[in-house]
């Protein structure tokens, strides 16, 4: 059974960094791309960022690009998210998830439990 573990989340300044991380076991990791995404109080859940299988493809929504950088190590069955420049909208609860396939491509159809991320003004 597949199962992804979010951890790294907490409360930081504006301006300050966070990584969270997201542990995944029960499947070949590798053999599929990997996401992040937020749900904000009241808000619907919006994409964040997604890397392949291979790690050789990233893409990121516009709302945080060249702030967040998506990472994976394989070899440590983990997905990772570095968030710099933190701002106050950026406050929600983090979840991964893993796609289909080894491409981003298509759904995601396995979830994280979600971390939260709380940025203070």
């Amino acid at each position: 059974q597949v199962q992804l573990v979010e951890s790294g989340g907490g409360l930081v300044q504006a301006g300050g960094s966070l990584r969270v991380s997201c542990e995944a076991s029960g499947r070949t990791f590798s053999y599929y791309a990997m996401g992040w995404f937020r749900q904000a109080p009241g808000k619907e859940r919006e994409f964040v960022a997604a890397i392949s299988g291979s790690g050789g493809y990233r893409k990121y929504a516009d709302s945080v690009k060249g702030r967040f950088t998506i990472s994976r190590d394989n070899a440590k069955n983990t997905v990772y998210l570095q968030m710099n420049s933190l701002k106050s909208e950026d406050t929600a609860v983090y979840y991964c998830a893993s796609y289909r396939t080894a491409a981003i491509v298509g759904s995601v159809n396995v979830w994280g439990q979600g971390t939260q991320v709380t940025v203070s003004s």
